[in-house]
């Protein structure tokens, strides 16, 4: 920021795709909601390549509000990368991602900020209930356990991602050059003080939601990489337990010789599990050796920039080659 315009003291960023419906209004709340609790603020909308009037709109709110700024994408990146790039573009001391369509209430802007200033770090909204099939409800209870079973750290039911970040733990994430950052598990990784704000998730205000069945289940399984490196050593583990079996299986066929069982049969059963312990253990270490060589090639960009609306001078487009970390 220039000396003459100092550094908001909160930033709102709001990934968008498509939300023509929302956008204004979502603006117009948020700026409300902050005026209420902070002295300086900032908004930021980041498209992901809507294809409908959503630009539009955005280049009028930029032109009609300086506290609103605008990142246009030059493709969709996903609901990872475009979200994340987003919260590292902010300036604010805090900074808050929430979505476009009021499933995030802005009113729980406020909650957020007094927990940030009671000294949290981190404050997450978290889903009380929310209206869902009985076949997405059994989807994500299962997700959460499998996480929670193999994941790298805890993981939090009900929170989206929606919350409240303070300025060190957007520039500690943001050195860590994720490629496909699954920014609610880092938050949780970091150790930040973290404070939960639950709430009942209202209904979409408008248009219909982006996130159908594909687009859910490429998430979690994106998340599922992101957050659960440990996984790819699962090989390893079940390769001691068909190795286990294979040898009790032996044993069985050595006992049953005598005693006229079905020898052979258990021989080839025990030969099967020790091929498929071999075979398990050798994709056990290419896992290993996938999950080192991940850790040593973060150097992707989130996103790439097609324009910048509202922002000041200092903060402009930035190079590519450095589109991962905030300019």
């Amino acid at each position: 920021m220039t000396a003459e315009e100092p550094a908001p003291e909160l930033s709102i960023v709001i990934p968008c795709f498509n939300e023509a419906e929302n956008v204004a209004a979502i603006v117009a709340a948020v700026n409300a909601e902050a005026e209420r609790h902070v002295a300086r603020h900032e908004v930021i909308l980041i498209d992901n390549g809507s294809t409908d009037g959503t630009r539009a709109i955005m280049r009028e709110l930029c032109a009609a509000d300086p506290r609103v700024r605008a990142i246009l994408n030059n493709r969709n990146y996903g609901q990872m990368r475009s979200p994340t790039y987003g919260l590292y573009q902010a300036e604010g001391r805090a900074v808050i991602g929430m979505c476009a369509d009021f499933q995030d209430p802005p009113e729980l802007i406020g909650a957020f900020v007094a927990q940030w200033r009671a000294g949290a770090e981190v404050v997450l909204g978290q889903r009380r209930s929310e209206k869902a099939s009985p076949v997405l409800r059994l989807a994500r209870h299962l997700g959460y356990g499998f996480l929670g079973r193999f994941g790298d750290y805890p993981v939090i039911p009900g929170a989206t991602g929606f919350g409240l970040f303070d300025r060190a733990v957007i520039d500690t994430l943001a050195a860590w050059n994720e490629p496909e950052p699954f920014f609610r598990g880092m938050v949780v990784e970091s150790g930040f003080r973290l404070a939960l704000v639950p709430f009942d998730r209202p209904e979409r205000a408008a248009g219909e939601s982006k996130n159908d069945f594909a687009a859910l289940a490429s998430f979690a399984l994106s998340g599922l990489a992101g957050s659960a490196k440990s996984l790819l050593r699962l090989p390893l583990f079940l390769s001691v337990y068909a190795g286990l079996l294979a040898f009790v299986l032996l044993a069985g066929g050595t006992i049953a010789w005598p005693l006229g069982g079905p020898v052979w049969a258990l021989l080839g059963l025990a030969l099967g599990f020790a091929l498929f312990a071999v075979l398990l253990l050798f994709l056990g270490l290419i896992g290993e050796q996938v999950r080192m060589l991940g850790e040593r090639s973060r150097n992707v960009p989130l996103v790439i920039e097609e324009e910048r609306l509202g922002f000041p001078a200092d903060r402009a487009q930035p190079a590519a080659r450095t589109l991962i970390r905030r300019p």
